[in-house]
């Protein structure tokens, strides 16, 4: 493998992460100040009350909130970066990488507002539907604040499996057809992904994430074919 193409990709790579690498932690800074008003928000999926169990696990967990709402936040950014460090290599046009950017940035939030706004509130309900008058949940705020934000960045990641497969495309890392060819074992990753990801091991909060990955890796192939990419 001719290692040319990954050392471009590692130098612009480095190149461009250091604005992201300053901003993050100043935003999450300033977020925190905010980081009550989430946490009220993301308690409203729980329709609970948290409990902390050490001195520092409320600051702690509202910090992790605040480092989460951050990368949210500059997800178009980091997603700029790493689309720019990584077409560097192969002289694809600026516009496609804007295109790509738009459509990445788009996919991403619509991932973690599926994630907020539905599977979320399902895996929870699920999961507390098991308490009983003997068995009373006490939910920790750092837990149920890694629990939540967990999901709903990695939400966001796989929403982009559409976008990943026309830049592998359109790059010639990964043809059209191999990604046609390979539907079955597409069904079975995007299963094992969906039993991962989601908080609940039940048939239908899985199927909340599998059907629309699977829909994710049909509109790719459609949107390869559209851009006539091999």
């Amino acid at each position: 493998m001719d290692p040319q193409p990954l050392l471009i990709f590692a130098q612009e790579l480095r190149k461009s992460l250091r604005g992201f690498l300053i901003a993050l932690p100043l935003l999450s800074v300033a977020i925190f100040l905010l980081s009550p008003h989430l946490l009220r928000l993301l308690q409203e999926r729980l329709a609970g009350k948290l409990y902390f169990f050490s001195v520092a696990e409320p600051f702690l967990a509202h910090a992790k909130l605040s480092l989460a709402a951050a990368c949210l936040l500059l997800a178009p950014w980091l997603l700029f970066v790493l689309l720019r460090a990584a077409a560097s290599p192969f002289k694809v046009s600026g516009l496609f990488v804007t295109v790509m950017v738009v459509a990445t940035t788009l996919l991403f939030y619509i991932g973690a507002a599926f994630c907020f706004f539905v599977t979320l509130p399902f895996g929870i309900k699920f999961l507390l539907g098991f308490s009983s008058a003997e068995l009373q949940p006490v939910i920790s705020i750092d837990k149920f604040v890694q629990f939540t934000v967990l999901f709903i960045l990695a939400f966001g990641l796989v929403f982009e499996l559409p976008v990943t497969m026309v830049f592998l495309g359109k790059t010639g890392l990964c043809s059209r057809k191999s990604f046609q060819r390979s539907r079955r074992y597409a069904i079975l990753l995007i299963a094992m992904i969906a039993a991962v990801l989601t908080p609940t091991p039940d048939v239908v909060n899985m199927a909340l994430m599998a059907v629309p990955l699977y829909l994710l890796y049909e509109s790719g192939i459609v949107i390869m074919i559209l851009m006539r990419i091999p």
